[in-house]
């Protein structure tokens, strides 16, 4: 095996080996406003949720971006996520646009108005999540944005049984280099297990 160490890794390694080795990443495709009023929509792959209770989620933008611009300025984002009809449309948005360009308009995008923010999130996006800014905390080259989920708006199509069906979301997510996945193909199901059942069955015999 090959080891890597950080202090050694010159130029984007570290970067390419990060973003090699956590995978998939969820995409955070947020949307948000520029303290001039001007739209933005970019996609952030290092995306997470952090509580249940009450709900937030959290986004990282990897240096200083027009998303972090907007939402320190305003305190409000909308995280729209990416499902494999909208691929196209958010790579494109991905590109180095200057801050007064709308990605909205160049991608061929509607928005739709929101319910508790300002930003408006993608009109075709089947699920998106509304959220303020809790806090930002930076980390080397990561700003972290902390957002309190403020309503979550998702398309009746993508529901099952009231639950949101990874089968029909289809959701995308970021892989190593230019490779994406969606979780369409290959699901497979594992029931977890309660203690109850693992004392019955005992450790593996080796």
């Amino acid at each position: 095996m090959k080891t890597f160490i950080p202090g050694e890794l010159e130029g984007r390694a570290g970067y390419f080996l990060l973003t090699s080795m956590v995978v998939p990443r969820p995409i955070a495709w947020v949307s948000s406003l520029s303290a001039e009023g001007n739209r933005n929509l970019a996609p952030h792959s290092y995306f997470n949720a952090i509580s249940s209770d009450p709900l937030i989620v959290h986004f990282t933008s990897t240096g200083v971006k027009d998303t972090l611009r907007n939402v320190q300025a305003t305190g409000e984002f909308v995280i729209n996520v990416v499902s494999r009809d909208l691929v196209e449309e958010m790579n494109l948005t991905s590109g180095n646009f200057p801050p007064e360009e709308d990605e909205f308009l160049w991608a061929g995008l509607d928005g739709a108005p929101s319910q508790f923010v300002a930003p408006e999130r993608v009109a075709r996006a089947k699920l998106a999540i509304e959220c303020k800014v809790n806090h930002i905390h930076s980390l080397g080259n990561g700003h972290m944005v902390f957002g309190d989920v403020q309503c979550v708006h998702v398309d009746d199509s993508v529901m099952t049984n009231g639950r949101i069906d990874p089968h029909l979301l289809k959701p995308v997510a970021r892989l190593g280099g230019s490779y994406y996945s969606d979780a369409s193909a290959d699901l497979f199901e594992i029931p977890r297990p309660t203690w109850e059942e693992l004392k019955k069955q005992g450790p593996p015999q080796r």
